[in-house]
Order: structure tokens, then sequence, then C-alpha cells
């Protein structure tokens, strides 16, 4: 007697995950993450095999597509949440010039790169430090109130990282770290395109309360 093959499990099949206008995200969704993401654009499709976000849909991929260096063209800027939790954000952004087809992809300088190059910090039981160019602030670590053994040895400046577009601008934002749980303020990079990539314009640390800056 002749056994026949059962057909095996359906392949996983591309879906919409987030769409603007004429823009549109598919991918496929496996244990709680978005990939293999398919890009259409203006009637043309682009794969991107390596990218990945988180499929709760609080986190959906943002799609924008405006002017953001000021050549009086559009881009298309597609920004991703890789990974989240309590006290952990983990964003990518790509940055596209859209000059007739196909679509280019823009290096955006890493904004912990940026923050190892220009920012200098320490943080003591007492007191925490950030300094940027000749500029520093410093912080009451004993105003937190915060048990002294949960306090690192230095700032983490790279428990979240997100970034956000405003007034045709992209940023990025990083919030530094003193322990668990607790942030002092904001890192706020805004970026320019500059040598054929975005690199760093200006960096300003925002401290808690302060709204002079927005809501950074």
């Amino acid at each position: 007697m002749s056994l026949s093959n059962e057909a095996g499990a359906a392949e996983p099949k591309h879906k919409i995950v987030a769409k603007s206008d004429s823009i549109t995200l598919h991918a496929i969704e496996r244990n709680g993450l978005f990939y293999d993401f398919k890009l259409n654009f203006q009637g043309s499709e682009y794969s991107r095999p390596f990218w990945i976000n988180a499929s709760n849909p609080t986190y959906a991929p943002e799609i924008h597509y405006e002017d953001i260096n000021g050549d009086k063209k559009k881009e298309l800027i597609i920004i991703l949440t890789k990974g989240y939790g309590t006290g952990v954000l983990e964003q990518e952004v790509a940055v596209f010039h859209v000059n007739g087809q196909p679509l280019r992809e823009v290096l955006v300088d890493n904004p912990m790169a940026i923050v190892n190059k220009n920012i200098k910090s320490s943080l003591t039981k007492n007191k925490a430090v950030i300094t940027i160019g000749q500029k520093s602030y410093q912080i009451d670590v004993k105003k937190l109130k915060l048990l002294p053994d949960t306090i690192f040895p230095e700032i983490n400046f790279g428990s979240i990282i997100k970034y956000e577009i405003r007034d045709n601008k992209l940023y990025a934002v990083l919030y530094p770290q003193l322990s668990p749980g607790a942030f002092a303020g904001s890192i706020v990079i805004g970026y320019e395109y500059r040598d054929r990539m975005y690199q760093a314009k200006s960096i300003i640390f925002v401290s808690q309360g302060d709204r002079s800056h927005g809501s950074f």
C-alpha cells in the first residue's frame, strides 16, 4: 500500500502592515514580528528582506512622505520599531530620495555613534553631568530618590532610541537612563542632509519639564 504525503503547513503570506496614500508596506508575520518587507511606491515594488518590526499595532511602521532636506522634493521616510518593553524602545529609520525611479536609500548616521562622538557624561550617586560641546547640564540624582545600589556606573543612552518627523525635519530622540526605569530628560538630535548622508546638525539636552523645545 502506498502512502500519500499530506500537504505541509501553508507558507505564510505577505499582508498589508502600513499604508499611506499610494505607499504600502507588506510583510510576513511570525512570532510577534513582521519581516521580509515589500515596499510598494508609485507602482513599483522594492524588497527589504532584512527589515523587521514588532507586530503589535501600537508600534506599526510609520510612513512619511515629505521634504525633510529643503530641496523642494519629497523624501520617503519609513520608521520601524524593532523592539519594545519596559524602559526599552528600539527604532530604525530608512530614508529614500525620490528622483524618478528607482528609489535611492540614503544613509542616516547612527544616533549612538553621534552620542559617542559628541557627548561626554558622568554619573555618581549624587549627580549626573551631560556635556555637549562647551555646555554642561547637571542633574541632581539625590532628588530622584533612587536606591543607591540600582544606579548605573555610567549613563546609558541606548535604552530608548526613537525617530520623529517634526516641521519637515528628521530627529532622533534618546533618553539618558540613570537606573532601571529612571531617566533624565532627553537628547534630541536634529539631522541635515550633508555630504550625501543625513548627519547631525544639532544636539541638545532637554531636561524633564522643559517645554521650550516642544514635547521632546
